[in-house]
């Protein structure tokens, strides 16, 4: 088969095919018609069910509206066949019995067995991979609880008081999201830099540990977390699969220095610095004791990492049984995954929904706004997530494609982005589809949580239902009359309180935001994201692009110093790094 035929074949197929030809027939029609045209809900005496109820599907603490998109019931149904073309089922169920689906790095991908309970035998290269995960799991709870109780002491006996997360991508992005997502306000707590008084160890945030992430090669990253910091009372974790991450090792040697120039001595550093790594030797050299460092394997990919010896920093500072309640519900959501039909799964529909916008509308950009601040790093979260897996535009048989992958995801916190990009969203040219998701319960019972979190769910609802219906001109012309205006002032006001609307939206509600329903929600855009990779035949599991700006960062960075004449690199490069060379001397 040709490369031209083999990257075509998708699109080829009939299944393909009918779902092109069904768009060309339903495409321009207006979910105000699609709403108006079926019952809400189902009749007592009629077997019909509304639109809602038939768009919908419930898993654990999440509820997914998905009625307000462009949709009938033959649309699911089509893509839907199109998902089992595509050995959808086939593909999830080599993913978690641990067959090597990372072609080009020759890996398992295995990130579900670190929140699995099952017992059964997991084999990669012949070796059971569940007692290993149950021993680092094991080993992470001891150290967290150790620090978290007081009985971890420094090199100058006192107990831990601040930990600081040094890593990168999902080394950085997991363990930032689920903290500041599940710290109820304490820490990273160092909002204010005061020390809190101490508190007795127990499960959720710790009022006498502050929590800090250093991700950036900038040096204002790291040097504003160090001047908050006391060299004898910090714990800093170091988060990189092969100890060479060129930004997280910049970030820990600086670390480690300062910490040698504060008073701690070579000898000190087994008692501060702890590691998330497979290059034990490495790390070993760095002076990190065999004990603190917490291995995990290749088969865990960077933006999969949180639910390995990367989330160490997520058990330390929210309680071991926090953790565990995380994987916890990630793992249910897996179950779900693997069990339900494909018409009521839940990562199944969000997949292909995004494959109907970007594949047949050309539609290449997905919002995802949560209503809610402790979600505030999750579009950053599933950025890296989304874009680093499905960015690809060649096959995992090494070939071109000839059809759009992985759209552009972006975002913001509700109500914030209503007063920015909003205006984008309801009268820009095209439409982009957005994932709302909300809380159902607030934080806190008090009447002043309550009644801001009705604030909040007021503007979650109306801007779904404003993006979905629109006003039409008959709908603006009554409401600028019932304003006062008319004649040539209304006029010339009309067309711009015209709301084309039919811009699809999906509605995630969450019960509440805990352990559980975070983790289910990180592991059902995972498998969102999974699907669609398989879709679009993609391996969704490596990211050679992102190796690239590594590879020339490696081969810069000497001649920024140097001062040969640069005559292998382009004129622009070139140019920029006269300038800088004069900037640094």
């Amino acid at each position: 088969m040709t490369a031209l035929t083999q990257s075509t074949v998708l699109t080829q197929s009939k299944e393909w095919q009918a779902l092109k030809a069904h768009y060309d027939q339903i495409g321009q029609q207006h979910m105000r018609d699609q709403f108006n045209d079926e019952p809400v809900e189902k009749e007592a005496d009629d077997d019909k069910t509304g639109r809602v109820e038939y768009f919908s599907v419930r898993e654990g603490g999440l509820f997914l509206d998905y009625s307000k998109n462009r949709i009938t019931r033959q649309t699911m149904t089509l893509l839907f066949d199109l998902a089992r073309y595509a050995k959808v089922e086939s593909w999830r169920d080599r993913m978690f019995g641990g067959d090597k689906i990372n072609v080009t790095e020759d890996r398992a991908v295995l990130h579900t067995a670190l929140r699995s309970k099952e017992t059964e035998p997991l084999r990669v290269d012949s070796r059971d991979v569940r007692p290993e995960i149950s021993r680092v799991r094991t080993r992470i709870r001891e150290f967290a609880n150790a620090i978290r109780s007081g009985t971890w002491r420094g090199a100058n006996d006192d107990r831990i008081t601040d930990v600081v997360n040094i890593g990168i991508g999902g080394s950085d992005l997991g363990p930032r999201l689920v903290t500041e997502a599940l710290s109820q306000g304490v820490s990273a707590g160092a909002l204010s830099g005061e020390r809190q008084e101490p508190t007795p160890a127990g499960d959720g945030p710790h009022q006498d540990l502050r929590w800090h992430f250093v991700s950036n090669a900038d040096s204002a990253d790291i040097s504003s977390t160090l001047a908050k910091l006391s060299w004898d009372r910090t714990l800093f974790v170091i988060c990189s699969k092969t100890f060479t991450t060129q930004e997280t090792m910049l970030n820990a040697n600086t670390a480690k220095a300062w910490f040698l120039e504060q008073g701690g001595s070579q000898a000190d550093v087994a008692l501060h610095f702890a590691a998330a790594t497979t290059n034990k030797e490495a790390a070993g050299e760095f002076g990190i004791d065999p004990d603190n460092m917490f291995e995990f394997w290749d088969w865990v990919g960077g933006r999969y990492s949180l639910w390995s010896a990367v989330g160490l920093t997520i058990a330390i500072a929210l309680g071991t049984d926090k953790f565990d309640r995380l994987l916890d519900g990630a793992a249910a959501m897996d179950d779900h995954f693997q069990r339900a039909p494909l018409e009521q799964n839940m990562p199944v529909i969000m997949a292909m929904l995004g494959i109907w916008y970007n594949n047949f509308f050309n539609i290449h950009s997905h919002a995802i706004i949560p209503y809610s601040h402790k979600l505030t790093r999750f579009p950053a979260f599933l950025q890296q997530c989304d874009m680093e897996s499905n960015g690809k535009s060649v096959d995992r048989d090494g070939n071109q494609v000839s059809y759009a992958t992985g759209p552009v995801i972006w975002g913001g916190t509700g109500i914030d982005c209503q007063h920015s990009f909003f205006q984008r969203l309801h009268q820009g040219t095209g439409f982009i589809p957005a994932d709302f998701i909300a809380m159902l319960a607030p934080d806190a019972p008090d009447t002043l949580t309550k009644r801001h979190h009705a604030v909040l769910l007021a503007n979650f609802i109306a801007q779904t239902e404003a993006l979905m219906t629109g006003r039409d001109e008959a709908g603006a012309r009554r409401e600028l009359a019932n304003a006062g205006l008319s004649g040539s002032a209304l006029e010339a006001l009309l067309p711009h309180k015209i709301f084309p609307g039919n811009r699809p939206t999906n509605t995630l509600l969450v019960d509440r935001l805990d352990p559980e329903t975070l983790g289910a929600l990180l592991a059902l855009y995972e498998h969102k994201i999974f699907v669609q990779g398989i879709i679009w035949n993609l391996n969704s599991f490596d990211q050679w692009g992102v190796e690239l700006g590594k590879e020339l960062a490696r081969s810069v960075l000497p001649d920024l110093s140097g001062s040969a004449p640069q005559t292998r690199r382009d004129g622009s490069s070139r140019a920029l790094i006269n300038q800088i060379r004069d900037a640094l001397r």
